[in-house]
C-alpha cells in the first residue's frame, strides 16, 4: 500500500511539473502548485513514513509540525508575491526552484504531521494544529488572490479567460484543493486522536 502511495505521489509530481512548465494561464499554474504541495506531498510522506527517507524519522527535533507549517507558509506566500511569481513565469531556473520548494515544504510538513514510529500524542496534536493553521493561511491567500479587484501578476497571459477572471479562478483552485486538503487532513488526525484517547480510557 505504501509503495502504491509513493508511486502515485511521484506520478503526480511529474504531472505537476509538466503543468507548471506548460504555457498555461494562472489557473493552470495554480493547479500545478496545489497538486505538488497538497496532493503529491501527503502521498509521498505517507509512502516513506518510518523509513530511512522519512525526514521526521531522521530529524525529529527539527522536522516538527508547527515549525514545518511556518516553513510552508513562508514558501507558499513568498512564491505568490507578484515579483517572485513573475520571475518564475519568465525563468526556467526560477520555475524549477519554485516547484521544488513547494514539494519540499509540503513533504516536510506532512512528514512532520504523520510523525515518527514512536510519535507521542503531543506530536499528533501538534500535527492537527499545523494542518489547521496551514488550511487557514491557504484559505486567506486564495481569498486575497480570488477577490483582488485587479490582476496581481504581470506575466504573459495564455488562455481563454481574461487576466482577472483567470486570477479569480486560480484563487478558487487554491481554496478548493489546497485549503481543503489540509483541513480534511487535520480533521482526520483529530478523529484519530479522539479514538485513541477513548481506547486508552
Amino acid at each position: 500500500m505504501r509503495r502504491s502511495a509513493t508511486a502515485a505521489g511521484l506520478a503526480l509530481v511529474a504531472a505537476a511539473w509538466a503543468l507548471a512548465a506548460a504555457p498555461l494561464a494562472m489557473t493552470g499554474h495554480m493547479a500545478a502548485h496545489m497538486l505538488a504541495v497538497a496532493v503529491a506531498a501527503p502521498l509521498l510522506a505517507w509512502g516513506i513514513a518510518g523509513s530511512w527517507a522519512d525526514p521526521a524519522e531522521r530529524r525529529p527535533r527539527i522536522v516538527t509540525p508547527l515549525a514545518m507549517s511556518v516553513v510552508e507558509l513562508a514558501v507558499v506566500w513568498g512564491w505568490h508575491l507578484p515579483a517572485l511569481r513573475d520571475l518564475a513565469a519568465r525563468s526556467a531556473v526560477a520555475l524549477a526552484a519554485e516547484q521544488a520548494s513547494f514539494l519540499l515544504a509540503g513533504l516536510l510538513l506532512w512528514s512532520a504531521v504523520l510523525g515518527t514510529r514512536a510519535a507521542p500524542a503531543e506530536r499528533r496534536a501538534g500535527g492537527v494544529a499545523a494542518l489547521l493553521l496551514t488550511s487557514m493561511h491557504m484559505t486567506l491567500l486564495g481569498a486575497l488572490i480570488g477577490l483582488a479587484p485587479r490582476p496581481l501578476y504581470g506575466h504573459a497571459h495564455a488562455g481563454m479567460l481574461d487576466p482577472l477572471a483567470d486570477q479569480q479562478l486560480g484563487g478558487v483552485v487554491m481554496l478548493t484543493v489546497g485549503a481543503a486538503s489540509y483541513f480534511v487532513g487535520g480533521l482526520a488526525m483529530l478523529a484519530g486522536l479522539v479514538r485513541s484517547g477513548e481506547a486508552r480510557a
